[in-house]
């Protein structure tokens, strides 16, 4: 999920969390934050996590492999929440004579950063929710990773918070609306699976998995997949969908975003080997077992040969993508990685270049 919508469901969270002093509270006891801290305290928490983006500047590997990891670990996050409550409290001690102390922030921040943890874990990108002790990607797939929808409701109980400044309910109505609406793509998640699991059961496919990936513009769009062990067969549907959406140039965004996803009952199911076949699978094999591409094995959830360049007698290449990334009217797929290297008896040897495909270019990676 997006770092904004994170911020914005902590924000919330401060709002609902937030408390007043008690008629009897003493001159000495620790001073209740004004509303506006908590709801700053949760949404500067819950946008937290995404720090790691740092990562990135250390290497593209290094960012794969450690985004939504240790800042989004259900073992780590009350260490986390006390070093934000600190923070917090020092930040709100500057604007108060009485400065509140690190336990007045310290559920908010530990509240928001498990909303950002289940923002992530609904979406089908992975996270690390047991990290550092183990690298295991966790992730219900319910929600595309930018849902307006979602976005827009936190934004309208944040809006009517301002509205009723006293009152907690439009936060909890927001949140439970939030809910439901992550409940509703759980209910179009399973009926793209069950899509997928009949599509198997009426062509004789052994299924090794079956699964589907969330698209963006409905809880009801997806990409559902069946996966035989050698072959990748798949198809983009819309699961409450009876007739096909026409969308022309000239039709809203999100109208034209949805068009691609067909009834179930007039989905076109495409097949796609894992290893590409043919003249280049021997070299997609080599390509996928190689220690250099070990990080991609790991990272990659439906992996399957995406392109090759042999220029005999030496240059060899071959790229995979994951068709949780393909989705229909984009551009550009993200994640397509892949090896350069030289046959035996080439110049240089036979070790491998890690690159990923940039808008149809190489950009090269190194590996440390």
């Amino acid at each position: 999920m997006d770092t904004l919508t994170h911020a914005l469901s902590g924000a919330l969270a401060g709002r609902l969390l937030a408390r007043r002093p008690s008629p009897g509270s003493t001159p000495a006891a620790k001073p209740a934050p004004s509303i506006w801290q908590p709801v700053a305290a949760g949404a500067a928490a819950a946008a937290f996590p995404d720090l790691d983006f740092v990562l990135g500047y250390v290497s593209d590997i290094a960012y794969l492999r450690g985004h939504r990891g240790v800042t989004h670990s259900l073992l780590l996050f009350p260490l986390w929440g006390m070093l934000l409550a600190w923070v917090f409290a020092a930040l709100a001690g500057r604007h108060h004579r009485a400065r509140p102390g690190w336990r007045t922030f310290y559920g908010i921040a530990c509240v928001a950063i498990l909303i950002h943890i289940a923002g992530d874990l609904i979406t089908q990108f992975g996270t690390m929710i047991f990290a550092p002790l183990s690298d295991r990607r966790f992730g219900l797939g319910t929600t595309f990773i930018i849902d307006l929808v979602l976005t827009g409701l936190l934004v309208a109980g944040l809006a009517a918070s301002i509205v009723w400044r006293r009152s907690k309910v439009p936060a909890a109505v927001a949140l439970a609306l939030v809910t439901g609406w992550i409940g509703i793509g759980a209910v179009g998640r399973g009926e793209a699976i069950e899509a997928a699991r009949a599509y198997a059961a009426e062509h004789e496919i052994e299924p090794v998995v079956v699964d589907a990936a969330p698209r963006p513009a409905s809880p009801f769009n997806w990409t559902a997949i069946v996966f035989d062990g050698a072959r990748y067969h798949y198809a983009h549907l819309n699961t409450r969908r009876s007739e096909v959406l026409e969308a022309g140039p000239d039709d809203h965004f999100i109208r034209r975003l949805s068009a691609p996803y067909k009834p179930v009952t007039l989905a076109q199911w495409e097949t796609r080997p894992k290893f590409g076949g043919g003249d280049v699978e021997e070299l997609a094999r080599e390509v996928w077992a190689a220690e250099e591409f070990a990080f991609y094995r790991w990272f990659a959830m439906f992996p399957v040969f995406d392109h090759a360049e042999i220029a005999p007698p030496v240059n060899r290449c071959a790229g995979f993508g994951d068709l949780r990334f393909e989705i229909p009217g984009r551009g550009d797929t993200p994640f397509r990685y892949g090896l350069c290297g030289r046959a035996e008896g080439g110049e240089e040897g036979t070790g491998w270049r890690l690159y990923e495909l940039v808008t149809g270019s190489r950009r090269w990676i190194e590996m440390n």
